[in-house]
């Protein structure tokens, strides 16, 4: 038998949305490893918080290395991991705050699961389009090096697989575009879902 039940809330998310004057949403970053995904969130966060926004940027060193310390990169690691995330999520929208996600999250199936969880209509999909050669000739932690030499297994867009996104809300692609250039296309697309 189970014995939590919700507690009744006295301060609902549009209360706390009115307090902030902004939209919570999440905000979903994936791409391949070395893509731009966590300079992309945290610049886009940087400019969302100049004009007033309130934000939490969430990657693998802030969830590795604390609530999903305990997993590890098998396939159903990967998704609990995912899972997580996603559920970390609808707190932080209950209160009112965008959240900034920058994971591979590989899978068109593993990105459906967390867009069910935290619900179509406050899920925003951006794509850092940036090719395995791109990202290979970036490296910034030696991590394809390492894989292309044979000493990681399971490396996502080399022998593990990444589906590019089916329908993502934006694309970013990093093989063409600065990073300034990058986060002003993101920010201009959330600040029209985010904006009170």
């Amino acid at each position: 038998m189970n014995n939590i039940h919700p507690t009744n809330i006295y301060l609902n998310r549009e209360d706390k949305e009115q307090y902030l004057k902004q939209n919570g949403k999440v905000i979903w970053i994936t791409g391949l490893s070395g893509s731009g995904k966590s300079t992309l969130a945290h610049g886009l966060e940087r400019k969302l918080a100049q004009r007033g926004y309130l934000t939490q940027v969430l990657d693998g060193d802030n969830i590795r290395t604390g609530i999903n310390n305990n997993l590890g990169f098998t396939e159903e690691d990967r998704n609990e991991n995912i899972r997580r995330i996603a559920e970390i999520n609808k707190l932080f929208l209950n209160c009112g705050v965008i959240t900034i996600n920058a994971f591979i999250s590989p899978t068109n199936d593993v990105r459906a699961m967390a867009r069910e969880i935290i619900g179509t209509d406050d899920f925003i999909e951006i794509f850092v389009d940036a090719s395995f050669e791109t990202c290979t000739e970036r490296d910034p932690k030696g991590l394809y090096k390492k894989a292309l030499a044979g000493e990681i297994k399971n490396f996502t867009g080399l022998d593990a697989p990444f589906d590019r996104p089916d329908n993502p809300e934006l694309v970013v692609d990093t093989n063409k575009l600065s990073i300034e250039e990058g986060v002003e296309l993101a920010y201009e697309y959330v600040r029209a879902a985010v904006r009170w």
